[in-house]
């Protein structure tokens, strides 16, 4: 088995990137799920409520992420890697509240034109801690913006599997991994403790949970009931559907397309 592809998604629930190597930390990849954009009330915004996010596609720049939509190039806005302002603010994601760094006004200003309400970008600055459960953490961990893990593995075959049931087929970019891999049977996956990517090593923490989200199509911004209906009618466990492994990271510094994976049951 080798790894396919790498992911980052550095704005939560905008476009993500396509990359051949990555660097790991402990939250996440590199700039994964950094930013979030949040409501009046410090809520996160998602493409589950605000399927228009899919459009904003991120690019990073040098010093600045570049964000563009997709149908119109002459909307974009190019927002720097460190906030422009001291101000601190409380966000939650989901059950957790924890401190995100307001970007700049202007920044704010333009999304919330774009999002057609008032809402604000924050980065995660580099001493906050969202930690994970305790029964999940191996070492106190702490995660990103990401909905609750800090990495996301899925075997290219189980979306093969899912794909030979649907009358169309749906890329992978539905389900949002970090870490594609080719080989293997459909869902191998789900039977790893851990697994060896290169010279690093993850341990798998639990299946991943799907939502409306992945009935979202990334490149038109409109929702249908699939994936999700036929994914829910032979991947439902305990009244969730799951596809793909959550994880974090054990060992090693960084990661690139062809390394072998190597699970471990």
């Amino acid at each position: 088995m080798i790894l396919q592809d790498i992911y980052i998604y550095p704005i939560k629930s905008l476009s993500g990137i396509q990359l051949n190597t990555a660097k790991l930390e402990e939250r996440g990849l590199q700039h994964d799920r950094r930013w979030m954009l949040v409501d009046r009330s410090g809520m996160f915004l998602s493409q589950r409520t605000h399927p228009q996010m899919a459009l904003l596609q991120v690019q990073l720049k040098k010093d600045a992420l570049l964000v563009t939509h997709k149908n119109n190039p002459d909307l974009h806005i190019e927002i720097p890697m460190k906030p422009e302002t001291e101000k601190v603010t409380p966000v939650t994601i989901w059950e957790d509240t924890v401190e995100g760094q307001v970007v700049s006004e202007a920044v704010n200003e333009w999304f919330s034109e774009f999002m057609a309400m008032p809402c604000k970008l924050v980065k995660m600055p580099a001493s906050t801690q969202r930690k994970l459960k305790a029964k999940y953490a191996v070492n106190g961990e702490s995660v990103s913006y990401a909905d609750g893990m800090p990495y996301l593995i899925i075997g290219q075959e189980s979306l093969n599997n899912l794909n030979a049931r649907l009358e169309k087929p749906v890329p992978m970019d539905r389900f949002r991994p970090n870490l594609v891999f080719s080989g293997g049977t459909a869902f191998i996956e789900d039977e790893w403790k851990k697994v060896k990517i290169g010279e690093a090593t993850f341990k798998i923490t639990k299946p991943c949970a799907r939502c409306v989200m992945t009935t979202v199509d990334q490149d038109t911004a409109q929702k249908n009931k699939e994936p999700l209906k036929t994914l829910a009618s032979y991947r439902t466990v305990d009244n969730n559907v799951m596809f793909g492994q959550n994880m974090l990271v054990l060992t090693g510094n960084s990661i690139k397309i062809g390394d072998l994976v190597v699970g471990e049951k």
